[in-house]
């Protein structure tokens, strides 16, 4: 199979909200009334949040089907602390981004722990945005300026 490439853009409400189109759907992205948004919708790292259960839950159902077990129910939570002192400009030897990123599955499976725990690690190894959260993946900004005075 040849590589899949995804894009999405986004086009600047407000100093807080962007909407971004991805294929036919558009996602609005705010942050809540506490750090200056109108809380519209999720913010940023929220958003990252749920790209990672989301990629946990289709990787989970693939590779379950894969192992020959049903998955009854899965519940996904996520949750990361981050330092918002780099966000907002101060002096700090902490990252921008999240600390640690805790993953908790709750599932009922047709099958024994043994299994769900072999099923655990390839999904861990499997899903390409828990991949990109704990590798280095190159990012590249560019900035193409419309108009400059």
């Amino acid at each position: 199979m040849s590589d899949l490439k995804f894009s999405v853009v986004g086009h600047s409400e407000s100093a807080t909200r962007v909407a971004v189109k991805a294929r036919d759907f558009t996602l609005v992205v705010d942050e809540p009334i506490g750090l200056g948004g109108q809380d519209l919708g999720p913010n940023p790292v929220e958003y990252e949040l749920a790209a990672l259960v989301g990629c946990i839950n289709v990787m989970g159902h693939i590779i379950a089907k894969e192992m020959s077990f049903g998955i009854n129910s899965l519940k996904i939570k996520a949750s990361g602390q981050l330092n918002p002192d780099r966000l907002f400009g101060k002096e700090t030897a902490d990252r921008a981004g999240y600390k640690n990123i805790e993953v908790v599955l709750e599932v009922d499976a047709d099958t024994d722990q043994d299994t769900l725990d072999i099923w655990m690690k390839k999904i861990e190894s499997r899903c390409p945005v828990s991949d990109n959260l704990t590798n280095t993946t190159p990012v590249t900004l560019a900035l193409k300026a419309l108009a400059v005075a």
